[in-house]
Order: structure tokens, then sequence, then C-alpha cells
């Protein structure tokens, strides 16, 4: 079973046409749910299944790429660690919480979600796991450097990152996410986004900012 493996950070490198094909599966995740084959999407996507196997593999390698693609849309704001300040940090983690509350309320994301839950267990095909590894754990990877530098800069104070990502996540997602993949449609404007992810970040730094760093704000 071949898996097409995109770092999301450099999910950039991806021409428009395979973003278009992406995209059209996505849209079909959300339309029919479980129905996702290569020759749906190829057929969504006006290409060859021909072009989809030499590009993705096969369906677990497209999947693969999808979920890779939908997270590659949570940026995380570099920052220089040995110049980094408050506000540079501050900036970073609340840009990385408003992008991940914006794709997670998505139509898109609800959808991939609610299709690898139900196959969790299922034995049909290992999306959740792939969901798991492209999604969450690969923003862990992305968003770990930042708090490392905050804690190298005498800005953030703990002992564990993992901890640390666990929290910053749980206090930005609160049961936002539960509650659309059962269904609530919650109201999360841009305006609702911005102050959640606002409201996130200070109650993180209030929780691990350094005496003489964070917790001053």
């Amino acid at each position: 079973m071949l898996h097409i493996v995109l770092d999301i950070d450099t999910s950039e490198t991806l021409t428009v046409r395979q973003k278009a094909v992406l995209d059209a599966a996505l849209r079909l995740l959300v339309e029919e749910g479980d129905q996702l084959t290569m020759t749906a999407v190829a057929r969504r996507a006006s290409c060859s299944k021909e072009t989809l196997y030499k590009w993705f593999g096969d369906r677990d390698g497209l999947l693969t790429a999808t979920v890779q693609w939908q997270a590659s849309k949570v940026r995380v704001a570099p920052v220089d660690g040995k110049g980094l300040d408050l506000a540079s940090l501050t900036a970073s983690l609340e840009r990385f919480a408003s992008d991940w509350l914006k794709v997670i309320s998505s139509d898109t994301s609800i959808a991939l979600n609610r299709v690898a839950v139900g196959h969790a267990g299922s034995g049909k095909d290992n999306l959740g796991a792939v969901v798991l590894e492209n999604g969450r754990f690969a923003l862990a990877r992305r968003l770990k450097p930042v708090l490392e530098a905050g804690r190298q800069a005498g800005l953030l104070d703990f002992t564990d990152a993992e901890t640390a990502f666990r929290s910053f996540f749980g206090l930005v997602a609160r049961d936002v996410q539960i509650r659309l993949l059962l269904g609530d449609r919650l109201e999360l404007t841009e305006a609702t986004i911005g102050g959640d992810a606002v409201r996130a970040t200070q109650q993180f730094l209030a929780l691990f900012g350094a005496k003489t760093g964070a917790k001053g704000l």
C-alpha cells in the first residue's frame, strides 16, 4: 500500500492543478462522505485516473494528500529564536489558533473527520490514522519548535513540549470540534474566531508564561 507523504510545511510545492484535484476530492467528501473513489475524483476534477495514480499512488495516497492539503491551511508563523519577543510569540500563537479554528469549522474538515471517525476500527482503511498523523500530530511537530523557542527566550516555562502543546490545543478547541461533528451549527464568524484565538493565547500565556515574560502581559 503506497502512501504519498507531503510535508504540510512544503505543500506549496504542489502545482495549481494538483491543488485543484485535492479540492475536488474534499468537495466529494463533503457531498458524499464515504464515496471517495479514484474514478469519482477523476470525473469531478476532469482528469484521468492514470494521472491520479501517477501523482498519489492509490486511494490511500490520495486520502493522505487530501488530509495534508487541508492541514496545510493552518499556518505557523516563523519566529526568530534569537530575537524572539513576547509580541512576536503572541502573534504566532494567535495566527495558529485562528487558522486552526477556521479549518476545523469548515464543511470539508467536518466531513473528513466524520468519515475518519466512522472508519476507525472498522478495518475499511486507515483514514483515522492518516488524519491523526497528518493533522494533529503534524501540527504538533510544526508548533512545538515555536514553543521551544519561547522557552529558550525566557518567555515560556514548561518541562514538556507535548504537554504544553496539548494544553494550547485544548484551550483553542474547547468543545468546538466535537459539537460540530455532532451537528451543532455554531456561528463561527471571523470576529468570533479572532476573539477566540486571542483568548486562548492569553490563557495559555497565563498558564505557561515565564514569571518575567508572558505573565506580565
